[in-house]
């Protein structure tokens, strides 16, 4: 099947539903596909159901009867008659479907998946027996994929005891666009610009077409009249998409619990602990629910590199951090027109400190983990992380932006390299100092850094030209600016 020429990268997702589609084989199969919302998740199965002559059905928030009546003329209308299907159970609809795929292997496509079996729980056994040797006697080379962007519900289709455990033949997450991929695709050739679009907006494709119509800043000077006009503008549909976002989730009943929980994260708390005292409740109390944002992929426990019982949390989708920090507090105002200017200069600081500098920060670690090759980082990593570095002598911790890890000759962990990102600081000698000063603390107190390990920098604001001079004779220091992160190793 030929990618259709519009459709923007996916081309790993596109390989793995041709393989799967194309498989020769006589009996049906099972795939799953899932992703966070916005993705692009429909355009690209549809498309596959259009290249392969394939049957697509959009579910809806309907009853079970309802549902059936959408599904049966759909399915009429894909197979070419001229009266609707009527069906009273899903047994008979999923019986008929089986048997769609007369003239060899045939993708059939149920997107939204979660809102069907939301009222036909019983819907994943039917499709199970379907599967099984009984519906395969009877049936044919049915290419079935599930589809729905509840993240939680479509994981534990596969889970445990579920009735479709062990029957998919494909798992395919759809993911956003990483952040070079996203400066490609608002096709942005200034990586400062670029960064400062990707820490508003991520990397989901909607939010450049459907939600924007396409605007992009025209220069760095056009980027907070972007913003203003955009994710600060109550007339556009970008204004309300974190509040939406959370909504749409049928997981997260207490929003504003949620909500609050976000909050905290957004302001820098980034402990079970500090997020419980910004919300003036109880650690313990707060289990279910940072455990529900992470099953959803809104947030995300990042491991401390230093001690392996603590953990940071990370929102995870740039909107939902910008609103946080940003509007939610200015939410009033903000609903008023004209008030957005207003509300954007004075939340600079705001926005530098909660939204850009751990965006940056978290861009760092991206780029270690997966571009930097080892030439840069001294030997091949197996991770990346963060953490907190504790001195005892000086009675405090010291926050490390990046750790890197790797293994000796001998398969034992070993730390590679540390490094530091700063969104707007010139770096000069003293960030290079106090770096070489932890890269002491970290050997003298951790049998895994060595004399050797590598220092990383980071910066956007650019280094000072005696710092530049060193990197070209020390082999230790590698400075990573903008051109770098966005395009070399």
């Amino acid at each position: 099947m030929d990618r259709p020429a519009e459709m923007f990268d996916r081309e790993y997702e596109w390989s793995e539903l041709t393989r799967f589609v194309r498989y020769p084989g006589p009996e049906a199969t099972l795939g799953v596909v899932s992703g966070r919302r916005r993705q692009g998740k429909t355009f690209l199965l549809d498309a596959v159901c259009r290249a392969a002559g394939g049957f697509y059905f959009a579910a809806t928030e309907a009853g079970e009867a309802e549902s059936l009546h959408q599904f049966g003329t759909a399915l009429a209308r894909h197979l070419g008659e001229p009266v609707p299907r009527r069906f009273a159970h899903w047994d008979e609809a999923v019986e008929v479907l089986m048997t769609i795929a007369t003239s060899g292997p045939t993708p059939v496509v149920i997107d939204e998946f979660p809102y069907l079996a939301k009222v036909s729980p019983h819907l994943p056994s039917l499709i199970q027996r379907a599967l099984g040797p009984q519906g395969r006697r009877q049936g044919g080379a049915v290419r079935l994929l599930l589809c729905g962007s509840a993240l939680s519900f479509m994981g534990s289709l596969l889970a445990g005891t579920a009735p479709l455990r062990g029957r998919a033949s494909l798992e395919l997450v759809v993911p956003t666009l990483d952040y070079r991929l996203a400066r490609e695709f608002w096709e942005i050739g200034d990586p400062a610009l670029a960064l400062l679009v990707n820490a508003v907006v991520g990397g989901t494709p909607a939010y450049r077409r459907e939600f924007t119509l396409g605007d992009t800043p025209a220069g760095i000077e056009d980027f907070g009249p972007w913003v203003v006009r955009n994710a600060l503008n109550p007339g556009r549909p970008l204004f309300r998409e974190a509040r939406f976002l959370l909504a749409e989730e049928p997981e997260l009943r207490d929003t504003a619990l949620y909500h609050g929980v976000l909050s905290a994260v957004a302001g820098g708390n980034h402990t079970r602990g500090g997020i419980a005292g910004y919300l003036g409740r109880k650690s313990t109390d707060l289990g279910h629910a940072l455990t529900i944002l992470e099953d959803v992929g809104m947030i995300t426990r990042d491991p401390d590199a230093f001690h392996g019982k603590r953990s940071a949390y990370r929102i995870t989708e740039p909107i939902l951090a910008f609103y946080h920090a940003i509007m939610r507090p200015e939410w009033t105002d903000l609903e008023r027109p004209g008030y957005a200017v207003q509300v954007w200069e004075r939340s600079q600081e705001a926005f530098r400190s909660r939204v850009l500098g751990p965006h940056f920060e978290h861009l760092a670690r991206t780029w270690t983990r997966w571009h930097a090759d080892a030439g840069t980082l001294g030997g091949l990593r197996t991770r990346v992380a963060s953490g907190v570095l504790p001195d005892p002598a000086a009675k405090t911790g010291h926050e490390i932006d990046v750790v890197v890890f790797g293994r000796d000759g001998e398969g034992r962990e070993s730390i590679l390299a540390i490094g530091e990102a700063k969104y707007g600081d010139v770096i000069g000698r003293g960030h290079l100092e106090r770096l070489e000063r932890l890269r002491e603390l970290l050997v003298r107190r951790d049998a895994r850094a060595a004399a050797g390990t590598r220092l990383l920098l980071f910066s956007v604001a650019g280094f000072m030209p005696e710092l530049r001079e060193a990197a070209r004779t020390r082999e230790d220091l590698q400075l990573v600016d903008l051109d770098r992160l966005y395009g070399g190793s």
